[in-house]
């Protein structure tokens, strides 16, 4: 517990401030580490291989620093000089094949606590997109604007989640603003926009994080249960949110959003480790200078178009899903004329259809992707999306079921039933693209998923501004047609990629595989 509390945001403050006195590695102990200086390799300045590489958990890992820190001004190598760094001294790497500070070699007790610790902090911020749906009613009222006008305080919020991470280091662990405390519909906004704009990073590499420690042929499992996180954020959101504004107005929900980023960030600041390999060995390159006096160690580092489709089809998609959300007040209170409480609870039918897909997801992995890699030693990355091709057309099935069975004519369980569905499909076709991207491009796992976040996010913005006029003018039935016809389209432009990939990978300069 001690190594993993060192390296948390507290641990790593008490080492510092210490001089490593506290909680100190073993190249910080007096007589606990050797230091045998290289005496046939010139003391030339190392040289950082990749250029784009991903921030870490407290951002010391950024490109333009490790230039600074380890390397001249201008300096690098290509993939065919990287042969050439093994046998340099100054080479700052993990002490064997099984260092215990390698995050692949943690415990699985400490990776499946870890996991959960990135989990947590997913749910937190997700949470805070939809929960605020529950105050706008109230908001309108005690404002007197719009619902558009209300509604963007959702909107903005979505879109600070994709900006965020182009600024702010990963996993940045900041408790939300009490935008409660707003007293006029312009502060409110702007606090909506500054939460969600300093929440974001962890959105962006959560992912990233969890295969810093899992191999590939295990990632899914965890990847999966981060997904379900970052579903049940959004969805649980009107639930808790949609009682308390029904009882206290719409700053109570607000407030249930600041409890649990704070209890977040309490949780969060004194457990959760460090996982970036690169800012691991920048650390500790940083501790071998400070023990040696010796500046020349260093860690040595290394619009694509199926990048460019999938990150389309994601955007559509969370688009889709946060626009649809606009529809749900119409079925459940104006038509079937739930109370703002209840109307929230049809949401757990989308809870419950997401806890019956990660098993099947479980079972596919081992069932037909787990043999391949006993069989062939790995798989291509097409082979991830082959599962979303046959999973993808559950979201226009969907929508079309909810949107149709909408009516006062027909049981509130119907449409229900047909938003659960989308859960599969959308659950699914999120965990197979994001095992494509960092396959496709391994080096660059957390700036592609960082990509995908603003992308996504800035798409999905503006499209609940117009969600409740889409459905006025078309109704529950033709607005829900013609969501589902976008879905439709992109199903078999998925087929194109998963029978072209290879041939588009292979005129990359970036990829690997």
């Amino acid at each position: 517990m001690s190594a993993l509390f060192r390296e948390t945001v507290v641990g790593q403050a008490i080492n510092y401030f210490s001089s490593g006195r506290l909680l100190p590695y073993p190249e910080q102990r007096p007589g606990g580490w050797t230091f045998t200086p290289a005496t046939s390799v010139s003391l030339e300045p190392p040289i950082v291989w990749a250029k784009n590489l991903a921030v870490g958990n407290d951002g010391d890992a950024t490109d333009g620093e490790i230039k600074k820190e380890v390397g001249k001004e201008g300096m690098g190598v290509s993939k065919d000089a990287e042969p050439e760094l093994e046998n340099d001294p100054f080479l700052v790497t993990f002490d064997g094949p099984d260092d215990p500070d390698n995050p692949k070699n943690w415990s699985t007790g400490k990776k499946t606590f870890v996991t959960s610790l990135i989990c947590l902090l997913t749910f937190s911020v997700y949470i805070g997109s939809a929960v605020y749906t529950s105050s706008i009613p109230s908001l309108m009222e005690d404002f007197d604007v719009s619902q558009a006008v209300a509604t963007l305080g959702l909107s903005l919020f979505v879109l600070a989640y994709g900006i965020g991470p182009m600024f702010l280091s990963p996993l940045s662990e900041i408790p939300i603003i009490p935008a409660a405390l707003a007293e006029s519909m312009p502060a409110l906004l702007v606090l909506r926009f500054i939460t969600g704009f300093i929440s974001s990073p962890a959105l962006a590499t959560g992912g990233a994080s969890l295969s810093d420690m899992v191999s590939e042929k295990y990632l899914p499992y965890v990847m999966g249960l981060w997904a379900g996180a970052a579903v049940a954020g959004p969805v649980l959101g009107p639930v808790v949110g949609n009682f308390a504004a029904q009882a206290n107005g719409w700053r109570w929900p607000l407030w249930e959003l600041f409890w649990v980023s704070a209890f977040a960030l309490l949780v969060l600041t004194f457990t959760l480790p460090e996982t970036h390999t690169p800012t691991i060995l920048l650390r500790k390159a940083r501790r071998l200078r400070a023990r040696t006096g010796d500046e020349s160690y260093g860690p040595r580092l290394a619009l694509e178009p199926g990048v460019l489709f999938l990150n389309t089809y994601i955007a559509l998609t969370y688009a889709l899903f946060y626009l649809w959300f606009e529809s749900f007040p119409i079925v459940y209170i104006e038509v079937h004329h739930f109370n703002l409480g209840q109307a929230g609870l049809p949401f757990l039918g989308i809870i419950a259809a997401g806890v019956l897909t990660y098993p099947f997801w479980l079972w596919y992995n081992i069932k037909y992707i787990e043999p391949l890699y006993e069989r062939d030693g790995g798989i291509t990355p097409e082979k991830r999306l082959e599962l979303a091709l046959w999973m993808g057309p559950l979201i226009p099935t969907s929508l079309l079921i909810f949107g149709w069975t909408a009516r006062a004519s027909i049981h509130w369980i119907l449409p229900t039933v047909g938003a659960a569905l989308y859960v599969p499909g959308v659950f699914i076709f999120f965990q197979c693209a994001f095992m494509y991207l960092p396959m496709s491009y391994p080096k660059y796992a957390a700036s592609l998923l960082a990509g995908n976040d603003f992308f996504r996010s800035t798409t999905a913005a503006g499209f609940p501004l117009f969600g409740r006029a889409l459905f006025d003018r078309l109704g529950l039935g033709g607005g829900s047609l013609l969501l589902a016809g976008l879905a439709a389209l992109m199903v078999p432009a998925l087929w194109v990629l998963i029978k072209y990939g290879p041939e588009l990978r292979a005129c990359s300069k970036h990829t690997t595989v």
